[in-house]
């Protein structure tokens, strides 16, 4: 493991994205929250562009930024953007959070050049080890709520998220995983409690991908 970059507590995955992404980019930020990403992307990569959140107060948060940042469902479809709109569309910590992930994905690479998406490994190592000696839903630093409380209505792992692009054609540009902030290289599916994925729906590019094939 090689330790990530953290100045000023920035996260981890903020990090990552913003190393994914072209300086003075247009990007969508679907499910933003309060704009803390959109903001760190404007900052240190000078991009422009828009977030989608529904949570009200997590709106204001973004409009006390100076952020542009529409009030919606991100579930609703993106059908007022037109094909090409952005240079990236970002799904970070949100996929897990929404009933029609696959149509939502197939939106985002229509109306994005490229595609980032960020989610918590359900098949991390820790996450397992609580369902097998105690028998009850995991709870990690990636994933802290209770079953009765939680946003997400996904549980994906790793290995789930490739098989996925694979069957639908994704190409997969590159993938980073991480745990406690740093980056893991060896067995992600086991190992890494998040990844992030850079996503195309054509091959514009040649692939360049870490820790290719399914682990453990």
């Amino acid at each position: 493991m090689s330790t990530c970059e953290q100045t000023n507590n920035i996260p981890p995955d903020y990090r990552i994205i913003g190393n994914l992404i072209d300086s003075g980019a247009r990007i969508l930020d679907l499910g933003c929250g309060d704009g803390d990403l959109m903001a760190f992307l404007a900052r240190s990569r000078s991009t422009r562009g828009q977030g989608i959140e529904l949570n009200e107060s997590a709106v204001y948060e973004c409009v006390k930024k100076g952020l542009n940042v529409c009030h919606g469902d991100i579930e609703s479809g993106l059908l007022e953007y037109p094909d090409g709109s952005f240079d990236y569309v970002i799904l970070n910590q949100s996929l897990q959070e929404v009933r029609q992930a696959d149509a939502l994905l197939d939106d985002a690479l229509r109306v994005g050049r490229r595609v980032i998406v960020g989610f918590p490994n359900f098949a991390w190592i820790g996450s397992r080890c609580r369902l097998f000696f105690q028998g009850r839903s995991p709870i990690t630093s990636a994933l802290p709520y209770r079953w009765y409380d939680s946003p997400n209505v996904r549980f994906l792992s790793i290995n789930d998220f490739r098989d996925f692009c694979n069957r639908k054609g994704i190409e997969v540009l590159q993938a980073c995983y991480l745990r406690d902030g740093k980056t893991v290289s060896c067995r992600p599916n086991l190992l890494a409690e998040v990844a992030v994925f850079l996503l195309t729906a054509n091959n514009e590019s040649q692939k360049v991908s870490s820790n290719h094939g399914k682990h453990s």
